[in-house]
């Protein structure tokens, strides 16, 4: 991911705090690269920034300070972003001065940022779910702020319609691979202190999460194998739902929303296809699948601009 035609020279701030923003996503987003890569220059750079600053506020999260210090951090990061919605300011900050560039470009709805930063808070907190749905002790709640957020931030650096039903379409995909991160990592996340498997679901299968001494999950294993397929079986009519906005979108927006949400779902299929090896390790796509998933999805933008009589490298 090189070049920013939008911002002219390398020795342009604006420009180098695109670069930041690229090096960062390059650097971090190995499942999402694929995806992003699909995008014309001017969405890219804007979708990097996005990363770039989610990355940000998820690393608050997960660092090893106490939870005094991350509540603080993610306190100064919210009345910053405050001041760049209202004011401009950025602070000084690449990251937030590439952002406030895009978002003046790009319809990108800065104040889903609050939401993220308010599941990273629950993160914080420990916070542990006992339904699905009900709000907002639902898991429905969680993923919407770290990644339904994303999914509707991400339409707004696609530069996708400003219409209720595309982010609400936004918002499933970004639950649907909410989730399978969710079943990805549980045994990570347990030895993290961090629980997120509704407790309804592990009593409607009689299931128990817990750690034994040896740092893996403790237990009957088949009552967790079927909590698994459960969740993976709701996440994928997230998918399904999700999917639905790739004909809201350009060609080229859609190729990218398409392999990164594809190389996720690819991902649930090898879970839910063994879900005790998931439990016992983290499972992973190898790099050509990933390729693959991302050619496929172009191949398909291809086919969509061709139909529609528009240049697949067309801007809008």
């Amino acid at each position: 991911m090189t070049g920013n035609p939008m911002t002219g020279t390398a020795s342009d701030p604006v420009a180098a705090a695109y670069a930041h923003c690229i090096e960062v996503t390059t650097r971090e987003a190995r499942n999402f690269s694929y995806g992003i890569r699909l995008l014309p220059p001017h969405k890219r750079d804007a979708l990097c920034a996005v990363y770039a600053l989610a990355r940000r506020i998820d690393d608050i999260g997960d660092g090893e300070g106490p939870a005094q210090e991350k509540r603080a951090a993610l306190a100064e990061t919210r009345a910053r972003l405050a001041g760049l919605r209202e004011t401009g300011d950025d602070a000084g900050d690449p990251v937030l001065l590439a952002l406030g560039d895009a978002a003046r470009r790009l319809p990108i709805p800065l104040q889903a940022f609050d939401e993220l930063i308010d599941g990273v808070e629950a993160d914080v907190e420990g916070r542990r779910y006992h339904d699905f749905d009900r709000d907002p002790d639902g898991l429905v709640w969680y993923c919407r702020c770290v990644a339904g957020a994303i999914g509707r931030l991400s339409l707004g650096a696609f530069g996708g319609p400003d219409a209720p039903l595309a982010a609400e379409r936004a918002d499933a995909l970004g639950i649907g691979l909410q989730l399978t991160n969710i079943l990805r990592d549980v045994r990570e996340d347990l030895r993290g202190g961090r629980r997120y498997l509704p407790q309804a679901d592990l009593d409607r299968f009689g299931a128990t999460l817990e750690l034994g001494p040896d740092g893996e999950i403790a237990g009957p294993i088949e009552p967790l194998v079927a909590v698994v397929r459960f969740e993976a079986s709701r996440a994928r009519a997230w998918y399904a739902e999700g999917w639905r906005l790739l004909p809201m979108l350009d060609p080229r927006s859609a190729a990218c929303c398409s392999a990164m949400s594809g190389i996720y779902r690819r991902l649930l299929e090898r879970i839910d296809a063994d879900p005790a090896t998931a439990l016992r390790e983290r499972v992973s796509l190898p790099p050509w699948g990933k390729a693959a998933v991302a050619a496929t999805s172009l191949t398909g933008a291809v086919l969509r601009s061709r139909r529609a009589g528009r240049p697949i490298g067309s801007r809008p």
